[in-house]
């Protein structure tokens, strides 16, 4: 038996929760038999996941996890992976998600920095990654009788996750959010989103996007079932069209590129008849061409159109935009709406200033959603988390390095970035991290990058490489699998142009608009 968990049920589960376990606890005791995963054949009912996780906690600390501990998750896409997740918070430690397709040397760097004795996870994923000395724990066992442990004592300020994100210096940083920060999130989150038991949301994101978080802990707040999008799925379009008709799928989360690809996929299947209620998007610059041609093919009710900003210091999102028909037709090609309730957004200039309605500067983030830092960084989280006078008095800011404007009614437009970090299929790199890595091979005596986009929308990254000394046959080749042996997929260039040198501005710094324009195919450039 299982009972629905009201709009008013779900405010005061969050209101009396002091974390993350126990938010899911008192959902799990209301919901029960009620289905919480999908995973293509299996279900596990929110008792069934409840009692599964409990049964990986007490392994974890019998394996030696106290509170504090920062543990390891190398987690094909799975129920394995918000099992492994509800198991880690429920010991009072921090999960790292590390993705088994990154390679060895990039899983090794994140857990050393982070500190990691134990790992959840496969252990031929283990060995492959050459984590040795690393304590290796599977995420489900047969037959187990494992007693369950009583619940830690967690009051919110605790450490929830590290999520590393690319670095201009060529190494990743670890981003720490709490369980109070997810908390402010789902709070507000609610003030946006009318969702309930009934609602069928996908775990669309890898788990080392941040756009994950808040997909899985709003299906758990309402007491509703997250689907599991395996990663075939995800790559694939029609695949994906496919799933979310099967399942009656209502709340979907998608990066722009991939809305785009779900758009045409719809189009080419004979529009077949679908559940959605909300389309979110985030992770990268809204389509809104790609959100008005999906709309107006789509049979029956149309699903609600959420445009998500926020970059992973301020957990998940910051502003949202419900867009409507005069946003499709307006002349703001990317509204990022107005900030949600727990947070305060603002632009500022070079001096951290405000600046007037309408001019364009820095977006600065303040409030509850807040990060608490850099894992081991203390000089760059000083330089990104400031403290700037308001009249309440000083408030801790975090400088997004991300461009917009305020427009009359309140809301925000994104300009882009302010800096060299861009974002590629949804995630955020560092332009300077793809080129240290790719000037790391002794064929390259310079190498910079640029994002290039296509005519019809897609986007490429694009390397623009200066070689050194005698050119081996197919350099591009020896160029690629280097950095598929250095970076997670997401990093590694689509294309290389070779170049004598690179462009320069009169004062010697690299001509940026110059690499993009070495980086664009003849055809497509600009006149």
């Amino acid at each position: 038996m299982h009972d629905a968990v009201t709009a008013n049920q779900q405010r005061l589960h969050l209101d009396e929760a002091t974390s993350l376990p126990d938010l899911f606890r008192r959902v799990a005791a209301v919901r029960g038999s009620a289905p919480a995963l999908r995973d293509g054949g299996r279900t596990l009912s929110y008792h069934d996941l409840d009692l599964v996780s409990d049964r990986l906690a007490a392994r974890l600390v019998k394996a030696g996890v106290r509170p504090g501990d920062h543990v390891g998750l190398l987690l094909q896409r799975s129920v394995d992976i918000p099992i492994s997740i509800l198991a880690t918070l429920k010991v009072g430690a921090a999960y790292v998600p590390l993705d088994p397709t990154y390679p060895a040397e990039r899983l090794r760097y994140l857990v050393h920095d982070a500190g990691i004795r134990l790992v959840v996870g496969a252990s031929e994923d283990i060995e492959s990654a050459g984590l040795a000395g690393i304590c290796a724990v599977p995420p489900h066992t047969d037959g187990e009788d494992v007693a369950p442990l009583p619940p830690v004592d967690l009051d919110g300020s605790e450490l929830a996750y590290i999520l590393y994100t690319s670095g201009s210096t060529g190494t990743p940083k670890g981003c720490m959010i709490s369980h109070n920060s997810v908390l402010a999130l789902l709070r507000s989150a609610l003030t946006v989103f009318d969702v309930s038991a009934e609602d069928r949301f996908t775990l669309f994101h890898p788990f080392t996007f941040d756009l994950s978080v808040s997909e899985f802990w709003l299906s758990m707040t309402a007491g509703a079932t997250s689907v599991v999008v395996p990663l075939r799925m995800a790559q694939s379009a029609s695949d994906l069209l496919a799933l979310l008709h099967l399942e009656s799928v209502t709340v979907a989360c998608q990066v722009p590129s991939s809305l785009r690809a779900l758009a045409y996929a719809y189009e080419e299947a004979g529009r077949p008849e679908l559940a959605l209620r909300y389309v979110t998007f985030g992770g990268e610059s809204a389509e809104l061409d790609v959100v008005s041609g999906f709309l107006k093919a789509y049979q029956s009710t149309a699903p609600t159109m959420v445009n998500l900003y926020g970059p992973t210091e301020a957990t998940c999102f910051a502003t949202c935009r419900v867009l409507t028909q005069a946003d499709l037709d307006g002349p703001v090609r990317s509204p990022i709406g107005t900030a949600l309730p727990h947070l305060i957004v603002e632009v500022r200039g070079e001096g951290m200033e405000l600046l007037p309605d309408g001019e364009a500067g820095e977006l600065v983030i303040a409030g509850s959603g807040l990060a608490m830092g850099y894992l081991g960084r203390p000089e760059l989280t000083a330089e990104r988390f400031v403290a700037l006078d308001t009249p309440a008095g000083p408030l801790r800011y975090y400088r997004t390095g991300d461009l917009a404007r305020k427009l009359p009614d309140g809301s925000f437009e994104y300009l882009g970035r302010n800096d060299q970090q861009v974002k590629i299929r949804g995630v955020r790199v560092e332009l300077g991290e793809v080129e240290a890595f790719l000037r790391a091979h002794e064929l390259v005596k310079d190498a910079a990058a640029a994002v290039v986009t296509t005519a019809v929308g897609a986007k490429f990254l694009v390397a623009c490489v200066v070689l050194a000394g005698q050119v081996p046959e197919k350099p591009e080749a020896l160029l690629r699998q280097h950095m598929l042996e250095s970076v997670p997929p997401f990093m590694v260039p689509d294309r290389y142009q070779f170049v004598p040198e690179l462009p320069l501005t009169p004062s010697g710094k690299l001509d940026r608009r110059g690499v993009e324009d070495f980086a664009t195919p003849r055809r497509t450039r600009r006149p």
